[in-house]
């Protein structure tokens, strides 16, 4: 059995409320990850026990060791703050090591409500839950740092939005919930304290590269037996910097697979850099900087090309909570922190180069791959071309597969120039285009059919064909073909929801 505990207990009662999971009428394990399960060492006589896995998966009954908490934070959501937020609809069971030694959270959502709920009714509808299986799921082998879904477990009851839906809880596994948001919530009500306890406890769980003081080490207990009460101010820019480390492979992944994650609140900005919160998320079709779906965006604050700038917005807001640990004198603290935030730019926008530039081929970028790599960027913009056809296209145009000549006519200034550039090493531009141009992504158009479907039907044999295809993105197999089409409208009228 998996052996549980809950570290973040040990960090007080601000942190957390107790919140046990509403127990659910007819659980029904509708989709497990064995793979994850594995990794996670859960034993297999419980892995072939469907009716126990529902039991545990929906809250129905606990592991031995699980203390369920709700979590506590606040978030800028669409640039406006709410001091209150916290989880709604979802209970942290604890923690788990995995068969690496590392720290996995295994948290239940839509398990009903908590004091943070804010007059929700604490439930999932199936639609979402599956959504967030699918894509955490596909970004995962997309190589994204991501959740990931450990169950969807169905309820037996409905959930009531614009009409009854059938109910469901997803069991999402995660490097941990500590959130920019966390630390807001604490900034918020000038508890430095309670800072100083979160940061230790960050560092000790997240980066313990960075105990490289006796001293401190001293200070940080995960178990909340020690003293967490003191920390350096070196040691808090040295945290920052870490967190601002683990940011940029996650913005620049998703920007490399045309994800468009449509809710990056500081709530849903996690400090470990994973992508959290499936809701309204979407695939970019035809490139364009400006490509939004989310229904609740209705400024086109996240849209695909301002996701940059928006996780350099998150982390200036971060860095905002941490101050009072930097030093006591504001502007001191500010003078101390800003250095870092500034080489956050220049780096993000460095990786920016760096993976475009793998995406068609190049492994160190030199003076003129930035005007090369725009002026595709541009023509597509223009064109309208797919963004994942189009790099495939070229990735197998250095094998035997000629660019079909819709692409060539519109990129027959730019292709000569392309292979110009990489004409000294074309096998190794192949092998480089392979690995970071996916041949297959959840296109949304595939995504919302079946949903659908399974809602209707209960049916999940198109599903898990489909998952098939997206855990092999970087190869073609035989259903690859059938899931690479855009859609006829190029999505024109589609939108996504936050699915609470």
């Amino acid at each position: 059995m998996l052996k549980f505990n809950n570290t973040y207990i040990g960090l007080g009662k601000p942190f957390f409320q107790r919140s046990l999971p509403q127990k659910v009428p007819a659980p029904d394990l509708l989709l497990f990850n064995s793979a994850l399960a594995n990794s996670l060492g859960l034993p297999d006589e419980l892995q072939n026990d469907n009716v126990l896995l529902s039991q545990y998966f929906s809250g129905n009954q606990l592991f031995e060791g699980a203390e369920p908490i709700a979590l506590a934070y606040s978030g800028h959501q669409f640039g406006h703050f709410n001091p209150q937020l916290g989880d709604g609809r979802a209970h942290l069971l604890g923690e788990v090591l995995d068969n690496n030694n590392i720290r996995r959270d295994i948290q239940l959502k839509g398990s009903g409500v908590s004091n943070f709920s804010r007059q929700g009714d604490g439930r999932c509808a199936l639609g979402p839950a599956l959504r967030e299986y699918i894509m955490s799921e596909a970004m995962f082998a997309l190589g994204v740092p991501t959740t990931r879904c450990l169950a969807v477990v169905t309820t037996g009851e409905n959930v009531y939005r614009e009409r009854p839906y059938d109910g469901a809880i997803v069991t999402r596994v995660a490097a941990s919930h500590i959130r920019v948001g966390t630390f807001q919530y604490f900034a918020a009500r000038g508890d430095t304290d309670s800072l100083k306890k979160l940061t230790n406890y960050a560092i000790k769980r997240h980066f313990p590269a960075l105990l490289v003081e006796a001293e401190l080490d001293k200070t940080i207990a995960v178990d909340g037996k020690k003293s967490a009460n003191e920390i350096s101010s070196q040691q808090v820019l040295k945290f920052f910097s870490a967190v601002l480390s683990k940011q940029i492979p996650l913005v620049l992944s998703w920007l490399r697979v045309g994800f468009i994650h449509g809710v990056m609140n500081t709530d849903n900005t996690t400090i470990s850099g994973e992508t959290i919160d499936y809701g309204p998320c979407a695939m970019m079709n035809a490139y364009h900087p400006e490509t939004v779906f989310s229904s609740i965006d209705r400024n086109s604050r996240y849209a695909f090309g301002k996701q940059m700038s928006i996780i350099q917005w998150n982390m200036t807001r971060l860095a905002e909570t941490l101050l009072p640990l930097v030093d006591s004198d504001e502007d001191e603290a500010v003078e101390k922190i800003e250095p870092l935030l500034t080489q956050f730019h220049q780096d993000i926008q460095q990786g920016y180069l760096t993976m475009m530039a793998a995406k068609i081929g190049i492994d160190e970028p030199a003076e003129g791959d930035g005007k090369l790599i725009n002026d595709l960027i541009a023509i597509m913009k223009t064109q309208k071309l797919d963004y994942t056809q189009t790099f495939v296209s070229l990735t197998n145009s250095l094998t035997t597969s000629p660019i079909e000549e819709s692409l060539t006519d519109v990129l027959s200034e730019w292709l000569p120039r392309w292979n110009a550039r990489i004409e000294s090493f074309k096998a190794a531009a192949h092998t480089l285009m392979v690995s970071n141009n996916p041949v297959v992504i959840p296109r949304n158009h595939h995504v919302e059919a079946l949903l659908d479907s399974c809602q209707e039907t209960g049916d999940l044999a198109a599903l898990n064909k489909f998952l098939a295809v997206l855990r092999q993105p970087y190869t073609d197999i035989t259903d690859t073909k059938n899931y690479q089409d855009a859609p006829v409208d190029g999505d024109k009228n589609y939108h996504t929801y936050c699915g609470t």
